[in-house]
């Protein structure tokens, strides 16, 4: 069976995962890239450095978001946002950064995993868990599918 998700399916599919798909668009040629994020019920936040995405936003801050939850081919659950990219700054930017952490860093591998069995002059990198930019996703329509076996 298809069919269309609830506002409550469609906030708890987006709570529940920390892996979405973030779609923009430069000069009418679309760009997408994965991205883990949070979502609060009102914003959905995440973090970047500086590079292609961000020079891409912001010229044109329209995006589109989405999010699979997936069990296998006939059991699914998907959410696309089309909101806008905000990038944050001072106050707005320490919050971000405090709802983004405390979701996202209880599920990162810890940085005192140790190297046994790996090559001696390994070592664990934590130079990409905190990024330069902190952004929101501002959420103009939402929209959310399903189909159930």
């Amino acid at each position: 069976m298809l069919g269309e998700l609830n506002n409550a399916q469609i906030r708890n599919v987006l709570a529940s995962q920390v892996l979405g798909r973030l779609a923009c668009s430069e000069n009418d040629q679309p760009y997408i890239i994965p991205i883990t994020y949070t979502y609060n019920g009102e914003y959905i936040y995440g973090q970047m450095n500086e590079g292609k995405k961000l020079e891409i936003l912001r010229k044109n801050p329209k995006i589109c978001f989405e999010v699979t939850l997936m069990s296998d081919m006939t059991n699914w659950q998907s959410v696309l946002v089309f909101g806008e990219f905000e990038e944050l700054k001072d106050q707005e930017e320490e919050k971000a950064r405090y709802i983004l952490f405390n979701r996202i860093f209880s599920l990162m591998t810890s940085s005192t995993v140790h190297t046994e069995g790996h090559e001696e002059d390994s070592k664990i990198d934590d130079g990409n868990r905190v990024k330069n930019i902190l952004y929101r996703i501002k959420i103009d329509t939402i929209t959310g599918r399903f189909e159930k076996k």
